[in-house]
């Protein structure tokens, strides 16, 4: 198992229902994940700090307008 990528056993509609790996790769993509997501954080938090982006009622105002969905107030 270790030598070999992750097994994917199909149980339904052909569709990945299980994967077994070993545990080192688990722990690997695990920490991969919380890196790639501090790394969002922080880009979120120094575009804040340096007034980049816009309001969030700005933001949802022209999503839901994009999207076709009424907005509620």
């Amino acid at each position: 198992m270790k030598k070999t990528k992750p097994v994917v056993i199909p149980i339904e509609n052909g569709k990945a229902e299980l994967v077994v790996q070993d545990a080192e790769s688990y722990q690997e993509l695990l920490v991969r994940d919380r890196l790639e997501t501090i790394e969002g954080i922080k880009s979120g938090l120094e575009s804040t700090k340096y007034r980049r982006g816009k309001p969030a009622t700005e933001f949802f105002r022209e999503f839901f307008a994009e999207k076709g969905i009424p907005e509620h107030e």
